[in-house]
């Protein structure tokens, strides 16, 4: 009998990551995919992303309907307590014999507190990670401590895991999923990528993802409205922004975003671009810019250059691609003038991820595959030896 393998999935980005992963699981005769597609998925104002997995060959075997038409605090807490009543409902449905997770959202974090009291296993990937400028943070280590196996980008993040007190047997180091999407797919060439945009490329491009800050003392709208001012400064760069994630405040920099658009011919905005076409902007552009942690996890692989705002991804291990800087005018200003130096542009060859290698899809396959299930869900605190 084939183990059902429940994938939750709340967004495009975090889809992205997932995809070859699912695809592996698909592809394994001794597995049976669950796909159960949640949060920005399912709303129109995120571009009703679940098309993107029906169209990537998958079939959505559960819906859970959980964000409000707000972005409030409240609004926020409010559609984790509906996720976990759809998430209870489609896993007493599914009866799936393992739970699936990635990442650190909030929809991540109400789907594994569901699965724990519903007794199904769950495992996570890229745990063990930190982002220091978000409530993400707490959420990702909340998720390792509910989570039963774990798999991991990198050796830090591994023995971070086990410092939360997981057995090691249980955490495994796979490398970084995203750079499976690097490998694995065609990406557009400029004309083909410039007519699915319906947007043309300039001399000089960026790709822009500013998502809310929820840990700091200055708001996410102060900081937006300092990076659109170094921005549209840059009258001889094209601009390709994508819009922020469901978070607290998310909604502020959505507006921010498209006023901007709107007055400045050089910039466009999408509400989703996809795998296909963010990876292939990438390939095209001279920087990521924001505070997405595609600009660390991913942009390097491709030999692309980050400049990293602020503090939302502090913490993360990062590529010597990476230029970080405070989410100052000036200081952005600063980091976008280094970011063309021609020293600089020459060491981008040379760059080496911190995420590993290609393959993690199929490695996390191979464990779930034959990895004993009865039993795990009681689970021993490991303790570190510290020195008398």
């Amino acid at each position: 009998m084939s183990r059902k393998i429940c994938v939750v999935t709340g967004t495009r980005a975090e889809f992205g990551l997932l995809r070859w992963f699912m695809q592996e699981v698909q592809q394994t005769p001794e597995l049976e995919l669950q796909v159960l597609a949640t949060g920005m998925h399912l709303s129109p104002e995120f571009g009703l992303t679940y098309r993107e997995i029906e169209q990537a060959g998958f079939v959505i075997d559960a819906r859970v309907e959980m964000l409000l038409s707000a972005d409030t605090a409240t609004a926020v807490t409010k559609s984790m307590g509906l996720g976990m009543i759809g998430y209870a409902d489609a896993y007493a449905r599914l009866c799936p014999d393992l739970i699936v997770v990635l990442g650190d959202r909030f929809e991540i974090f109400a789907a594994t507190a569901a699965a724990l009291i519903a007794g199904i296993p769950v495992a996570h990937l890229h745990g063990g990670e930190t982002t220091e400028g978000a409530f993400d943070e707490a959420m990702r280590h909340s998720i390792t401590k509910m989570s039963h196996l774990h798999f991991v980008a990198a050796e830090d993040y591994r023995r971070r895991v086990i410092q939360l007190g997981e057995q090691p047997e249980r955490v495994f180091l796979v490398g970084g999923l995203g750079i499976d999407a690097i490998q694995r797919i065609t990406l557009l060439d400029r004309g083909a990528l410039e007519a699915s945009l319906d947007f043309k490329l300039g001399r000089r491009n960026l790709l822009i993802t500013f998502h809310p800050v929820t840990l700091e003392g200055q708001s996410s709208g102060q900081q937006m409205a300092e990076l659109l001012a170094a921005l549209g400064e840059l009258d001889d760069t094209h601009l390709i922004f994508t819009m922020p994630n469901a978070d607290t405040g998310g909604r502020e920099l959505a507006t921010m975003v498209d006023t901007f658009v709107a007055t400045h011919p050089n910039a466009r905005v999408y509400s989703s671009l996809g795998q296909l076409r963010y990876l292939s902007c990438m390939k095209f552009v001279d920087a990521v810019v924001g505070n997405s942690s595609s600009g660390l996890a991913e942009a390097p692989s491709m030999g692309i250059a980050t400049v990293n705002i602020g503090d939302r991804q502090k913490g993360r291990l990062s590529a010597e691609s990476v230029i970080n800087c405070p989410p100052e005018r000036q200081a952005i200003h600063a980091a976008l003038q280094h970011l063309h130096a021609p020293e600089f542009r020459q060491t981008l060859a040379s760059v080496v991820s911190p995420y590993g290698r290609a393959g993690a899809s199929e490695r996390i396959v191979q464990i779930l595959k034959d990895y004993p299930l009865d039993g795990i869900l009681k689970k021993s605190f490991y303790n570190l030896s510290f020195p008398a």
